[in-house]
């Protein structure tokens, strides 16, 4: 049994562990997400491994979705991913970042556009509240430290990401 609001619930915890790669004279504590993703070592996942936390708490919560589905031109160790598997696959909800229609909720994803260099859906969270300005996320990979985040509904808001309570692949 998965949904997305025991999602929430884990990645609230798992972002305040807090993860963290190399940061502040620490040794990273990245393994068990970049695990996931054999053919990736927690060297090479240090500073780029947001969507990987992301997919981490996903399977986390229980949802079973491959590494690479079929949909995505890579692993969902990459934020591009998650957007292409979204569009692809029509039981996901994938709702415009300015879709004023759309009420996030808790367990939805969030892709972000230009929020730590200048490129498109460069990051990616679990929306844990929604209020009418802001979001709270929990987020991977944010100054290379797992954290919860205050995020202005604003243009860096690229898209939501839903996935249905007790999804099967």
């Amino acid at each position: 049994m998965c949904d997305r609001n025991r999602l929430a619930v884990i990645a609230r915890e798992e972002a305040e562990k807090p993860y963290n790669g190399k940061w502040n004279n620490c040794m990273p504590n990245i393994g068990d997400i970049v695990a996931l993703f054999p053919k990736w070592s927690v060297e090479e996942a240090d500073g780029l491994w947001c969507a990987a936390f992301v997919y981490h708490c996903v399977i986390s919560a229980g949802f079973r979705i491959p590494v690479r589905p079929k949909e995505s031109s890579c692993s969902l160790a990459g934020c591009g991913a998650w957007e292409e598997w979204a569009q692809a696959d029509s039981r996901i909800a994938y709702h415009s970042g300015n879709d004023n229609a759309f009420y996030p909720a808790p367990g939805d994803l969030v892709l972000f556009d230009r929020v730590f260099n200048n490129t498109d859906h460069d990051h990616i969270g679990v929306v844990l509240e929604n209020y009418d300005d802001y979001i709270i996320t929990a987020e991977g990979n944010v100054e290379n430290v797992s954290r919860i985040v205050k995020r202005t509904k604003d243009s860096h808001i690229r898209a939501y990401i839903r996935i249905p309570d007790n999804f099967l692949y």
